[in-house]
C-alpha cells in the first residue's frame, strides 16, 4: 500500500536498507510500496549521496523568477511609499512614470504586493457602502461650478489650543482652495476666508454646505447672513439634506485624507498644525495624483473663474413690474398698510415680490426665490418643493441658457 504522509521519511528509510540487505529485489520492493521502480533507484542513489537528508522532498519552486521585480526597484518604490504613506499602488506607480517614464515600472498591482511583502499595507475593514447621491453633483461639470465648504471637525493642537479648520474645495477638480483654522466658526472669520479665495480665484456659481450655522440658520429658506453675502455676489447656497453627508461625499473623502495627513498626531501649536495644512494643500494640489481625475492633479485641471470679485457689493437689482420691499431691522416689510414678518436675516435688505395669482406672490431675494406670500392672511411661508415644470415662479439660472446652474428653488434650499 502507498506509504502515509506522517511516516515518509521511516518508509523511505526501510525501503532503502531492505533494498540493501539484498535479500528482496527492487521489482518486489516498489510493488509492495506502491511506488516506481524510477522513484525507488532515485531514493537509493540520494540516500548514498546524501545520507537521511537525501530522502527528504525537494523544493519544488523555481529558484529565479524571470518577471522578478529588480531589487533596485522594489527599494525605489519602498522609499517613495515611506515618503508618502496614504498613497496607494497606482499613485506611486503615476508619480514614478511621471519622474522617470523610461524605466520599466511594474503594474499597480505588483507595487501592491511589494507593499504587502515590506509590511507597508494596513488592511482595511471591508464596509457595507451606502449608494451614493448624485443628484446634488450634477452642476460641477467644470471648475467654480461648485465649491464645497465645511469644518472638518475640531481637535487640540499638542498646547492644547483648539484647532478648527475651514475648508473650502472646487468639487469638479478637488482643488483646494482654503484649508485654514479659525479662532471662531462664526460668520465674519468665514466670511473673511471667503472673501480672500473670491479675490484670489473669482466667483463660483453655487457653494455647497451643510445646514449648521454659519452656512445655514432656522430663518425662512434656511438663510444666514453669510448665504444673505454670497447671493449678493450672484451664489447659489446650495445645502445638503441634514444626517446624509454622502450627498457632499467628495469634500467628505478629503476631508478624511487630511485628517490622516495633518491631524494624526496633531503638531505641538496652532502656527505648527497651519504650516502642516499648508504643505498638505500644496502636495494635495500639485503633486497627489487623483483617481477620479484620471491620476492627474487637482492644479492641473483647475482654472480660475471669469467672475471676477466686484470691488463693491451692489445692492441686488430688480427687474421692472417687481413690487420692491425694504425689511426693517426686526424682519418686517410694508405691504398695504400691514406690517408683514418675513426674516431678521434680511434686515436692511431689499426684496421684491412677484404675483402668482391674486392672492400669492413669490418673494425673492437677489435673482433668487426664497419664499410665498399670502396675501390674504398676510403671512409668508417657505416655497413648495416642486417639480421644475411645475414651478410658476422663475427659473432663477444664474447664467443665460445654462440649465445646469443650480438654483434657489432646489429642495435643498427650503429652509428648516
Amino acid at each position: 500500500m502507498p506509504w502515509k504522509v506522517s511516516g515518509v521519511m521511516a518508509e523511505r528509510a526501510r525501503f532503502v536498507l531492505e533494498y540493501e540487505r539484498g535479500e528482496v529485489s527492487m521489482a518486489e520492493l516498489c510493488r509492495v510500496s506502491g511506488v516506481s521502480r524510477k522513484t525507488g533507484y532515485k531514493w537509493c542513489e540520494r540516500f548514498e549521496r546524501e545520507g537521511l537528508e537525501g530522502l527528504r522532498d525537494l523544493e519544488r519552486g523555481a529558484k529565479r523568477h524571470p518577471n522578478q521585480t529588480p531589487r533596485e526597484i522594489e527599494e525605489r518604490i519602498l522609499e517613495l511609499r515611506r515618503a508618502h504613506m496614504r498613497w496607494g499602488a497606482r499613485k506611486l506607480l503615476e508619480r514614478l512614470q511621471r519622474g522617470q517614464g523610461l524605466v520599466a515600472w511594474p503594474a499597480a498591482s505588483t507595487i501592491g504586493e511589494i507593499l504587502k511583502r515590506a509590511g507597508l499595507v494596513r488592511e482595511r475593514r471591508v464596509r457595507r457602502k451606502t449608494p451614493p447621491y448624485t443628484q446634488p453633483f450634477a452642476a460641477a461639470d467644470g471648475p467654480n461650478r461648485v465649491w464645497c465648504a465645511d469644518f472638518k471637525g475640531w481637535f487640540r493642537a499638542g498646547d492644547g489650543e483648539r484647532i478648527d479648520p475651514l475648508t473650502i474645495s472646487d468639487a469638479h477638480s478637488r482643488y483646494l482652495l482654503r484649508c485654514q483654522a479659525v479662532k471662531k466658526t462664526d460668520t465674519e472669520a468665514v466670511r473673511g476666508i471667503c472673501e480672500a479665495a473670491f479675490r484670489e480665484y473669482g466667483l463660483p456659481w453655487a457653494i455647497r454646505t451643510d445646514n449648521g450655522p454659519p452656512f445655514a440658520s432656522r430663518a425662512v429658506a434656511g438663510l444666514s447672513p453669510l448665504a444673505v453675502y454670497w447671493m449678493k455676489l450672484g451664489i447659489v447656497p446650495e445645502r445638503i439634506e441634514p444626517g446624509h453627508p454622502e450627498q457632499n461625499g467628495r469634500h467628505e473623502r478629503l476631508h478624511r485624507t487630511l485628517k490622516e495627513e495633518t491631524a494624526s498626531p496633531a503638531a505641538a501649536n496652532g502656527r505648527s498644525q497651519q504650516r502642516a495644512f499648508d504643505r498638505f494643500r500644496r502636495e494635495y494640489n500639485e503633486e497627489r495624483p487623483h483617481e477620479a481625475l484620471g491620476q492627474r492633479t487637482p492644479a492641473s485641471v483647475y482654472e480660475l473663474s471669469p467672475r471676477p470679485y466686484p470691488e463693491r457689493l451692489q445692492e441686488p437689482d430688480y427687474d421692472e413690474g417687481l413690487v420692491v420691499r425694504r425689511v426693517y431691522p426686526h424682519g418686517q416689510f410694508q405691504w398695504q398698510g400691514h406690517v408683514v414678518f418675513l426674516s431678521k436675516t434680511l434686515a436692511g435688505e431689499r426684496v421684491a415680490l412677484e404675483p402668482l395669482d391674486e392672492r400669492f406672490w413669490c418673494v425673492y431675494f437677489a435673482q433668487f426665490p426664497i419664499a410665498i406670500f399670502d396675501s390674504e392672511e398676510l403671512v409668508s411661508g417657505p416655497l413648495p418643493v416642486l417639480e421644475e415644470e411645475q414651478r410658476p415662479w422663475k427659473s432663477g439660472n444664474l447664467e443665460s441658457g445654462d440649465s445646469q446652474i443650480p438654483t434657489a428653488t432646489t429642495p435643498t434650499t427650503v429652509g428648516d
